[in-house]
């Protein structure tokens, strides 16, 4: 399901009138729009394997191993849902994301399980504490506002867990009232979790219209330097890296299938015909 050039200018027809707004922090930016995440996916070779008119979206990779649900009338607080399922040497594991999860911030862990697996992963919570979070023992951390928060729970014998809490300020209270959530089962590969934290933190403001949904009110916002043209340029650029990450991945897991048989004089070697 490669993103159509009538996908992408649709993308571009939504954004071409919003005048951008840089939002901030990001953990209250609201969901923006869901292509950053979808599209990124479809550009690595995903395809759609729920009904076509369902109001739930699913998205399976080529190998059918991971699998990505979307579905806006989920009773649950998670309206996203990131599976892979166990193989002879990995085993399964599973996310899931609220329905007020930046879009930029869940496409953080799905371009990062599409590309190659970097060569270190990262303690998440060194990454919120360089960033100026609040990690008051060796398994919380408390954004600077104070209304994000981040638990990492060991559970015996079957890895870490890891849950990601955004509640309204206030109230007498440490926690106010819920706003979203994010959760990463045991056994989810610790850069994917490294992915999200890190997205989470910066401090770099996401752009949003005016009158986008946000998670709360207390949300900062102002006129951004970017165009709406910039802004849909970069989702362009993006998907270009996206295509070419997955084009090199499948040509290093390609191998051989036949043996070549001898050849006895130059003129029996076909012509090799070479490769765009």
């Amino acid at each position: 399901m490669p993103v159509s050039n009538q996908q992408l200018a649709a993308f571009a027809d939504t954004h071409a009138w919003r005048i951008p707004f840089d939002t901030s922090p990001r953990h209250l930016a609201g969901p923006g729009d869901a292509r950053h995440v979808t599209h990124g996916l479809a550009a690595a070779g995903w395809r759609r394997t729920s009904e076509p008119f369902s109001p739930t979206l699913v998205l399976t990779d080529p190998d059918q191993r991971y699998n990505l649900h979307f579905d806006p009338q989920s009773a649950a607080s998670s309206w996203w849902q990131l599976q892979a399922t166990s193989t002879d040497t990995e085993p399964g594991w599973y996310a899931s994301f609220g329905e007020l999860v930046p879009a930029e911030i869940l496409a953080s862990v799905t371009d990062i399980l599409i590309a190659p697996k970097p060569a270190e992963e990262r303690d998440p919570l060194r990454t919120l504490h360089s960033a100026n979070w609040t990690t008051d023992t060796a398994n919380t951390a408390h954004s600077p506002d104070g209304a994000c928060h981040l638990e990492h729970h060991v559970v015996d014998g079957h890895g870490t867990s890891w849950s990601i809490e955004v509640c309204e300020p206030g109230h007498s209270t440490p926690w106010g009232r819920h706003l979203w959530r994010a959760h990463f089962g045991s056994r989810t590969p610790v850069h994917l979790v490294g992915a999200f934290v890190a997205a989470l933190a910066d401090t770099a403001p996401l752009q949003r219209g005016m009158h986008d949904r946000t998670a709360h009110y207390s949300t900062v916002q102002q006129p951004s330097q970017l165009t709406p043209q910039q802004v849909v340029a970069a989702h362009a650029s993006r998907l270009d890296v996206i295509r070419a990450q997955a084009r090199a991945a499948r040509r290093q897991q390609q191998t051989p299938t036949t043996a070549q048989a001898p050849v006895t004089s130059p003129a029996a070697r076909p012509t090799a015909r070479r490769r765009s």
